[in-house]
């Protein structure tokens, strides 16, 4: 019994000093910034006839992910695991679209997918970009879409378009970043309204 001690006493040391060698840095915790945006007063506002049905959103490979997106100088795109989106940009960018549609007043009602009531209009749009690019001093926001009009013998195609709006970066902290994406999506967002704007 005394020799079978000796020769565990040793090893349940090693075993002990090998765990206590951890990475002393504290750990690092997730950040979740929201996409706040709210359509500016005034403007294109109209007093419409037609309903618009916005289906809903389609995303570019990548932003169907929290993490906020960045452009290396290199021209890698790249995912931040501990600074992320508080729901994916897809989501919060389709969010943003129906009350920024609301709110500009173009149209009678904005209606969501599974509704009952009859559209007039059909908005398919997609996210196609949105990310910071530091090292160029920018954010960038893009977005694609294509509106139908809604008969009874079916839809027909009036107008496609796609947009893009940057917004200014001077830092590269990661609430720059949010902030400037979300400056930029919403500059998109304002040049949507006016491609819609004439079918209104």
């Amino acid at each position: 019994m005394i020799r079978r001690s000796l020769v565990i006493g040793p090893l349940a040391g090693a075993i002990l000093a090998a765990c206590s060698v951890l990475p002393d840095r504290p750990a690092v915790e997730q950040r979740r910034f929201p996409m706040s945006i709210t359509r500016p007063p005034g403007g294109r506002r109209g007093r419409g006839r037609r309903t618009l049905l916005v289906r809903l959103m389609r995303w570019a490979p990548g932003l169907d992910v929290r993490g906020l997106r960045g452009l290396t100088p290199e021209g890698n795109e790249t995912s931040d695991y501990y600074n992320e989106w508080t729901a994916p940009p897809s989501e919060l960018a389709e969010d943003a679209l129906r009350r920024w549609l609301t709110s500009a007043g173009l149209f009678s009602a904005i209606l969501t997918p599974g509704t009952r009531a009859t559209a007039d209009l059909i908005l398919e749009a997609e996210l196609n970009q949105l990310r910071a690019e530091p090292s160029l001093g920018r954010a960038r926001a893009g977005i694609a879409g294509v509106l139908l009009a809604n008969a009874s013998g079916g839809t027909r195609l009036l107008t496609q378009f796609a947009v893009e709006a940057q917004a200014p970066l001077s830092t590269t902290t990661s609430d720059a970043a949010a902030a400037a994406m979300t400056a930029a999506l919403a500059s998109a967002l304002a040049m949507v309204e006016a491609r819609l704007a004439p079918f209104a």
